[in-house]
């Protein structure tokens, strides 16, 4: 019986293009162009200004295109730039029915391989199709999610990019086996960057795990080694992380006839996944009774024990940071009552201090609800209790935050997101050019002609 690692790696080596369900393919594309307009909207931010900053001191050669600043650097280090920007609003996708992740995550390591090869735009869908199923299943392997027992999303993400990676440099079988073991065995991530007072680390976690199996991929093609039975042999994966139960099945089990990228999230709000059914359920109560936010007396959010502990605790209610505050429910919450929606803007630091969020943030209480619990991970309710100074009372249940498949962002919502997070980055006829480009690009002969496009050029 063929080993996890060469049964994944048969199946990224042998996926075709034709093999695709349309509906796959177009989400493909959609959320391509969703990726795109999030890291186009990271240009600027103190951490992607950084992190190119790191970049361009490293230098190397020019092989791949960071999105947006043009820059050329060398492959593993684009895929790492391009990761942090899609990643770097908390704006991109969410797929969370065991463990939360964020598959977008992973389409740099499918792209900056695809430019360096020149290869075709239907070369580069097959990549992204390939990172979300092989992500999405990884995160439905273990019970409960490894994020419940104290590890972060990456320490996945590691098996998934190395063969996204090795499937768009042409590696043989036995190196796409190789690069899973390389990366596999380098790259666990603590579930602490996304604890208390967050950090950059927030946000580059996963993209860091992207690069360690871009480099696993370009070592294996070197003829480098790495273990064969990375999940199921000798202290690999099954048996390390214990304190959960595998389930390899999850893993293999019906490869390439069904697709998952179609049961993945797009993100209405710039925030940690857990917020945006509480936020919905706010909104709606806020728009429905015309609430103002001043004659707010108290608002009590019930969630899950997750919600109410990392999202919820201290440093929550006194956020400094971006990482901080978008993964802070009371600041969401507060945001949503002050101001009738939750974007980008409101994690500036000038928007961290504004006076109506900030007395706002005394009057929100969140608790766990063990009822709310035992429907987790599969439904998320959030229950959200508004009152009002003059004793009036509002009460709303949300199971569902807009952009999940079960109310989906429909084509004219993606299209408004994308060019609402693009902005000045491109002149308005170059935006829409990418715009076709990207929801066409199965029609480019060489990903080097799409990635030209995706260049920063105020107008």
């Amino acid at each position: 019986m063929d080993t996890i690692s060469r049964q994944l790696a048969r199946f990224a080596r042998e996926l075709r293009y034709g093999d695709i369900p349309a509906a796959a393919r177009s989400e493909a594309k959609r959320f391509l162009l969703d990726s795109i307009g999030c890291a186009l909207a990271a240009q600027g931010l103190p951490d992607t200004e950084a992190a190119h900053r790191y970049v361009g001191k490293l230098g190397g050669a020019g092989q791949a295109t960071v999105l947006g600043y043009g820059t050329r650097t060398n492959l593993p280090l684009a895929a790492l730039m391009n990761s942090l920007l899609i990643r770097a609003l908390d704006y991109n996708d969410i797929y969370w029915k065991q463990d939360p992740s964020h598959p977008s995550d992973l389409i740099p390591a499918a792209l900056a391989p695809a430019e360096v090869r020149g290869l075709t735009g239907k070369d580069l869908l097959v990549g992204i199709v390939l990172a979300y199923e092989l992500e999405m299943r990884l995160c439905l392997a273990a019970h409960p999610g490894i994020r419940e027992v104290g590890w972060h999303h990456a320490s996945l993400t590691q098996f998934a990019s190395p063969l996204v990676a090795g499937r768009m440099l042409g590696l043989s079988l036995d190196e796409l086996v190789a690069a899973v073991g390389i990366s596999g065995s380098s790259h666990f991530t603590l579930g602490g960057v996304v604890a208390g007072k967050l950090t950059n680390m927030k946000n580059a976690a996963d993209p860091l795990a992207v690069e360690a199996g871009v480099r696993a991929a370009l070592l294996a093609a070197e003829g480098y080694t790495g273990p064969g039975e990375v999940f199921e042999g000798k202290e690999g994966l099954f048996q390390v992380l214990h304190t959960v139960k595998w389930d390899p099945e999850a893993l293999v089990s019906g490869l390439g006839q069904k697709f998952l990228i179609t049961e993945c999230a797009y993100k209405a709000f710039p925030t940690e996944a857990l917020t945006h059914q509480p936020i919905t359920a706010v909104l709606a109560l806020r728009a429905e009774h015309a609430i103002e936010p001043r004659a707010v007396a108290s608002v009590l959010v019930e969630t899950t024990a997750r919600g109410a502990d990392i999202l919820s605790d201290p440093e929550k209610y006194h956020p400094t940071t971006k990482e901080t505050a978008d993964h802070s429910l009371p600041y969401c919450i507060a945001v949503a009552l002050a101001k009738g929606n939750v974007l980008p803007s409101d994690f500036t630091a000038e928007a961290l201090g504004d006076p109506l969020v900030r007395e706002l943030l005394g009057k929100i209480k969140v608790v766990k609800n063990p009822e709310i619990d035992a429907l987790f991970p599969k439904v998320k309710r959030a229950i959200v209790t508004i009152a009002l100074a003059d004793g009036r009372s509002f009460r709303r249940v949300e199971d569902f935050a807009k952009g999940e498949p079960e109310r989906p962002l429909s084509d004219a919502e993606l299209l408004a997101k994308f060019r609402a997070n693009v902005g000045d980055a491109l002149p308005e006829r170059e935006r829409e050019e990418l715009i076709g480009a990207t929801l066409a690009v199965e029609e480019f002969a060489s990903v080097r002609d799409y990635t030209r496009l995706v260049v920063r050029r105020p107008g």
